[in-house]
């Protein structure tokens, strides 16, 4: 077992790089818009945990499905690798990739890699002690900074996976970035995961995201309050209301904090004022819903080859296995 249970990235890294700028660029944009790896302190990354214990979302537990079928199948594919995850959260579904990895090989090394110090240190430490065999270390840190840092680590097989369809929440360029880091982070013979959520119609997705418990109103505006803590802010939360939008022509949910009242807001720490008119709104999310063909054909630009697809009998979600070439 590894005594130091986190990596962090960046000596100058605290949770989130705080120089706030991509705050300000939001807010000075139109519409203002606000980058979603604001959701994540502690208290966002537990709210999200409950999220996907909720009966309209259906994301989690139908990956989870899949992995429950396909695990040993991904696990016999790749053989022995250094399994590396890209926005662990609390590793729950990981834990069933673990086990298949555990059955078909003898050396196990898992990385989780997140941007939430708390939940990162206490799924590692749990891990730790479910699975003693494992080396298991987590690197805290975005996920740039962590595929930069396995760029220079690269000496045995690898498997990234990036479950949950987090890259739905990428536009098309930045999807397109962000597989080219992943190529660069891979040798040849190495291996990629991914999981994407598939379309399917507005009377499933919209509930997903507007939830009747309201978990997912409280996630959204959570946001504002790590936004007070973190830089100082007079944010008030009770001032927006929560909403999630189905854009069918981008096949691609928006999720919304609407300003119900006139309202000037101040972040001490970036020496930054931002003022809203009632009405006004914030695009905080988006999720995007994928073609699981044409998904293949953007993994291919990059050089990752697709091995095997899996879905669930309704094809709502997708996991691709890919091979750097």
């Amino acid at each position: 077992m590894l005594t130091q249970p986190l990596i962090i990235l960046d000596t100058h890294y605290q949770e989130l790089n705080n120089d706030g700028g991509d705050v300000i660029q939001g807010l000075t944009k139109t519409p203002k818009s606000l980058p979603p790896k604001y959701f994540y302190d502690d208290r966002g990354s537990q709210l999200f945990e409950e999220i996907c214990q909720l009966s309209e979302y259906y994301p989690t537990r139908t990956e989870a499905w899949i992995l429950s079928q396909y695990a040993n199948e991904i696990a016999q594919l790749t053989g022995s690798c250094e399994l590396v995850e890209l926005g662990s959260g609390s590793s729950t579904k990981t834990r069933l990739l673990l086990d298949a990895y555990q059955q078909n090989t003898d050396d196990c090394r898992y990385l989780p890699i997140d941007i939430s110090g708390g939940i990162l240190k206490s799924s590692v430490l749990q891990l730790q002690q479910q699975y003693p065999d494992f080396s298991i270390q987590g690197l805290l840190g975005t996920y740039e900074q962590a595929l930069e840092h396995l760029r220079s680590n690269s000496l045995r097989s690898r498997l990234i996976f990036f479950l949950g369809s987090s890259i739905g929440n990428f536009t098309p360029q930045e999807c397109d970035n962000f597989l080219g880091q992943i190529a660069h982070a891979l040798k040849p013979g190495d291996y990629f995961l991914l999981g994407i959520d598939l379309q399917k119609p507005k009377e499933i997705l919209e509930p997903a995201y507007n939830d009747s418990q309201g978990v997912t109103a409280a996630f959204n505006l959570n946001m504002l309050s790590h936004l007070n803590w973190r830089f100082q802010g007079n944010f008030n939360p009770n001032f927006f209301t929560h909403q999630a939008i189905y854009n069918q022509a981008d096949a691609q949910i928006e999720m919304y904090l609407h300003c119900q009242e006139n309202h000037l807001v101040s972040l001490d720490i970036l020496n930054f004022k931002v003022s809203f008119q009632a009405g006004e709104s914030i695009l905080t999310e988006i999720s995007r819903k994928f073609d699981l063909a044409i998904m293949q054909k953007q993994l291919a630009a990059q050089g990752l080859k697709t091995l095997q697809t899996w879905t669930d009998p309704r094809h709502w979600f997708g996991l691709i296995l890919c091979q750097a070439q």
